[in-house]
């Protein structure tokens, strides 16, 4: 059974941590990271594999940014695509100094986009989290990049695609999906609680497989009811 909670009581569980200036980014991009690495071939192999990481203006491209960081660290090879004309900036220098790449891509590059796309191996879907507006769909040039990379990702030999904490432009509660330009996620790294929308219909279509991290907020939620129960 798995229990899916909204996105105030996740907020709430939280709250004394973050207070208390427990490190939660850290903590859940450290997770996301390790799932990644899971997911690529090892170090020994001839083709070890690289990820691409979309990336929003928020935190939920914060915690992809720290990830990225981690990764690149590692010595995996990351490429950074922003999808926004700002970034989380600790995220943004922690990439940076660990050697993440960041190409730089406008409209006229979609073709180079979708190429740099099909190049990696796995994709994370760092661009929205559950700090959205009433309506989650995407916007702008964030909606651009997805469509252009949902038939990469879709294809039979496309990149897996990891969603950090829910697939972008997906309900965090109820599960709606307003607009179906989103990136079907093989695997969502969900953090603290699974979201109740992850579990609700035609999201939980988009989320694959769902792995829920401890972030250090477990004790908080447990005295909650949860939203939902599977």
């Amino acid at each position: 059974m798995i229990s899916g909670y909204s996105v105030d009581q996740i907020r709430a569980a939280e709250a004394p941590h973050r207070a208390a200036g427990e490190p939660l980014m850290a903590r859940a991009a450290a997770a996301l990271a390790s799932e990644v690495r899971s997911l690529l071939p090892p170090a020994t192999d001839p083709h070890p594999g690289s990820v691409l990481v979309l990336v929003g203006s928020g935190d939920n491209g914060g915690d992809a940014l720290l990830a990225a960081a981690e990764l690149a660290g590692a010595g995996i090879a990351v490429d950074l695509l922003p999808t926004a004309d700002r970034m989380h900036d600790v995220g943004r220098v922690a990439a940076l100094e660990a050697g993440v790449r960041f190409p730089d891509f406008g409209p006229a590059d979609d073709a180079e986009l979708v190429e740099l796309a099909r190049s990696h191996s796995i994709v994370v879907d760092g661009i929205l989290g559950t700090g959205t507006s009433a309506n989650p769909a995407l916007r702008g040039r964030a909606r651009e990049v997805v469509a252009l990379l949902r038939s990469v990702v879709e294809a039979p030999d496309g990149p897996t695609v990891v969603a950090v904490d829910i697939p972008s432009g997906v309900g965090p509660d109820d599960g709606a999906v307003p607009d179906p330009v989103v990136l079907p996620a093989d695997v969502t790294v969900t953090f603290g609680g699974a979201k109740a929308g992850l579990l609700r219909e035609p999201a939980r279509s988009y989320a694959g497989r769902l792995v829920v991290v401890d972030i250090g907020i477990t004790a908080e939620l447990s005295a909650m009811t949860p939203v939902i129960r599977l």
